[in-house]
C-alpha cells in the first residue's frame, strides 16, 4: 500500500513540474462485481462510484495516468439468472477504494493543440491496488460479516473513447474490468486469520473476483504546448 501511494504522489508531483501537457479530472459512474454471489453480467453497473484522475500526455499516442476510485460493491443472489443462486439467497455489500497507475494508449493521434475537433478510442492498463473489507458468510442464517481491513492487487483492462470538447476540456466514456488477486470481495474465500477455515468457503475458490467500472471522465488540460519531436 505504501508503495502505490508513493508512486501515485510522485506522478502527481511530477506533472506539476514539467512543461508538457497534463490533465486533472473527475470520474463518475458505477461499479458491478463478478464472482460467487449475485449476477454474472459483465457490464451491469448497480452502485455509484467516483474518483479523480491525472494524466501526463507524453506524446499524441500515449499518456501516463494515475487515478483514485471508490464506491460500493454489491451482489444479491435474488437478482441472479441462475436458479441455484436464487435458491441459496446470499447477498453482500463491500466497499472498494482503488489506486491505479499505468499507461493510456490512443488508437489514433490525440493532439488537443491542432485546432480541430479531436477524438479517439483508447486502451488503459497498468496495476491497481485496492482496499476492501475482509469478510465471511455465516451460512446458517446467511449473515454477511466483515472482520478486518484487507488489500489486494488488480490488473485493470480499460477501453474508452475520449473527445476534446474545448481547448482545455476533454470528455471520455470508459468501461474497465479489474481482474483481482483475491476471491474474498464477496466473502466466499476468507483471508487473514480465517484463511484456513474451510467451512466458511463456498463457490469456486479457484476463480478470483472481478469488478467493473463504467462511467464518464471529465478532465481539464493545463501546461504549455508540448514538444513531441523526440517521440
Amino acid at each position: 500500500m505504501k508503495y502505490f501511494t508513493t508512486v501515485f504522489l510522485f506522478i502527481i508531483t511530477s506533472l506539476t513540474a514539467v512543461s508538457q501537457t497534463y490533465e486533472v479530472g473527475a470520474m463518475v459512474g458505477g461499479f458491478n462485481y463478478i464472482g460467487d454471489v449475485g449476477k454474472t453480467n459483465f457490464i451491469s453497473p448497480n452502485t455509484l462510484a467516483y474518483g479523480a484522475v491525472v494524466k501526463w500526455n507524453r506524446s499524441p499516442r500515449h499518456a501516463f495516468r494515475a487515478s483514485i476510485l471508490t464506491g460500493s460493491i454489491i451482489g444479491d443472489d435474488a437478482q441472479s439468472n441462475e436458479s441455484r443462486r436464487r435458491e441459496r439467497g446470499y447477498a453482500f455489500e463491500n466497499k472498494i477504494t482503488e489506486f491505479s497507475v499505468g499507461i493510456e494508449y490512443t488508437f489514433w493521434e490525440y493532439n488537443i493543440y491542432n485546432g480541430r475537433n479531436v477524438s479517439t478510442p483508447y486502451l488503459y492498463t497498468g496495476v491497481s491496488y485496492f482496499l476492501y473489507k475482509a469478510s465471511y458468510f455465516r451460512k446458517a442464517d446467511k449473515f454477511f460479516r466483515d472482520y478486518d481491513q484487507a488489500g489486494s492487487v488488480a490488473i485493470p483492462i480499460i477501453l474508452g473513447y475520449k473527445v476534446k470538447v474545448s481547448s482545455s476540456m476533454a470528455l471520455a466514456l470508459e468501461i474497465g474490468a479489474r481482474y483481482t488477486f483475491t476471491d474474498d470481495i464477496d466473502g466466499s474465500n476468507p483471508v487473514g486469520s480465517l484463511a484456513d477455515t474451510e467451512s466458511l468457503k463456498f463457490g469456486n475458490v479457484n476463480n478470483n473476483d472481478w469488478y467493473v467500472f463504467t462511467g464518464l471522465n471529465l478532465s481539464f488540460t493545463f501546461g504549455r504546448k508540448p514538444c513531441y519531436c523526440n517521440f
